[in-house]
């Protein structure tokens, strides 16, 4: 059996953050979730994402700073931001996803992702 790919997720709020979980669970990842970019960094020497799903308005470090050190430390990891601010403030990413998330919109920034 292939091991599913990581998504890691950083949002502060735990009603987003169970979604994100179901939801990409539902796509087939596995899924570590971190409610602030602290806890996520803290996890980078044992885990490696394929794909990381950051709130952009986070307590401590912002998703901004979170974004940098995630593509620092992983490379290859595919950055989607998360956020209710307007599309035109995001830092650059390979993907958006504006909330409210959905799972229709999610498969398709996956699915665009993958292409």
């Amino acid at each position: 059996m292939t091991p599913r790919a990581l998504a890691l997720t950083v949002e502060d709020s735990a009603e987003q953050s169970e979604l994100l979980r179901h939801m990409l669970e539902r796509e087939g990842y596995e899924v570590f979730s971190a409610p602030d970019a602290e806890t996520a960094i803290a996890a980078f020497p044992t885990i490696e994402p394929e794909i990381a799903i950051i709130d952009l308005r986070l307590p401590g470090v912002t998703g901004s700073e979170c974004i940098d050190l995630v593509r620092s430390r992983f490379p290859g990891c595919r950055i989607i931001v998360s956020s209710v601010l307007d599309a035109d403030e995001y830092p650059s990413a390979d993907a958006a996803l504006p909330k409210p998330v959905t799972s229709a919109v999610l498969h398709d920034v996956l699915a665009e992702l993958s292409a």
